[in-house]
This record gives structure tokens, C-alpha cells and sequence, in this order.
């Protein structure tokens, strides 16, 4: 009796780490052609995620600018608008579907605008702020050189 017992734990945790894997870990993800991992996600998932990433870029010029004006007050605020204490409404479901290193990638992003912010608002130093920007850019780089985002509709539309 025990045995089985034993036995069935062990499926039940295979099962749950099986799991855990496909969505924490792997997320729903796909190789292409072009060497990226295409995250596949419904249509307004996707229409979501490039909405951050349009945010992003709203914000590095909106810091962009600060700084060349000498505006540390603007570079604050847009900084502060993409870090980590700005509202986030993501859907379990969609954060389910990303990869863990996109997922990494993201949270680091807002972490550092967060840090840019508190920096830029103790040190006012436009300079720094630069360097910071640079730093944090690597990430948009690095994600955009990785990944790509597909609908099941436009992946098969390819084939």
C-alpha cells in the first residue's frame, strides 16, 4: 500500500514540475527562421506587449530630452512612468505565454528606469542619467534581437 502511496506522489510531482516548466519557465515560443524565438500570443496579448514596448520608447526620448534641456524634473517623470512602482494590469494568461528570460529581461527594464528616476532626482545629474539610459537600452537590444511576436494566425499564414 505504501508503495503505491509513493508511487503516485511521484507522478503528481513529475506532473507539477512538468508544468511549472511549460508556464513559468518555457512560455509558448516557437524558433523562426530568423534565428529569434517567436512568442506566440492572441491577437490583443501581442497588440499589448508592442503598447509597453511604445511606452518604452515614449519614455527614452521624453528622458532623451530632459537631459538635453537640462530638465532632471521631466527625466524623472518619464523615468518614473516605465519603473517598477507604474501600474502594470498584465493578465495571468499573457504572462503565462512569455519565456522566463523575456520575463527576466522586463522586469530588469523597469527596474531600471525605477533606479534612473530615483537617481535622477538625488544626483540631477543629466550625465549620469545618459550612462543609465545607455545601460537600460542594452536590454531593448538584447530583446529585440531574441525575440519576435507571432499570433497562431500569422505563424500558420507562413507555413
Amino acid at each position: 500500500m505504501c508503495k503505491l502511496c509513493w508511487a503516485s506522489v511521484v507522478v503528481l510531482l513529475l506532473a507539477v514540475v512538468g508544468m511549472g516548466y511549460k508556464f513559468i519557465l518555457s512560455g509558448e515560443v516557437v524558433a523562426t527562421a530568423d534565428g529569434r524565438e517567436a512568442i506566440v500570443l492572441e491577437p490583443a496579448e501581442r497588440d499589448m506587449v508592442l503598447s509597453e514596448m511604445r511606452e518604452f520608447l515614449v519614455s527614452i526620448q521624453a528622458i532623451t530630452e530632459g537631459i538635453v534641456n537640462d530638465d532632471m524634473a521631466s527625466v524623472v517623470t518619464a523615468a518614473r512612468a516605465m519603473g517598477t512602482s507604474a501600474p502594470r494590469d498584465v493578465p495571468g494568461s499573457l504572462i503565462r505565454k512569455l519565456p522566463l528570460g523575456f520575463k527576466t529581461m522586463g522586469f530588469d527594464t523597469h527596474t531600471q528606469f525605477e533606479q534612473l528616476a530615483l537617481d535622477a532626482e538625488q544626483l540631477g545629474d543629466g550625465e549620469y542619467a545618459l550612462g543609465q539610459l545607455t545601460e537600460l537600452m542594452q536590454n531593448c537590444t538584447a530583446c529585440h534581437t531574441m525575440y519576435r511576436f507571432e499570433t497562431a494566425a500569422s505563424l500558420q499564414e507562413a507555413q
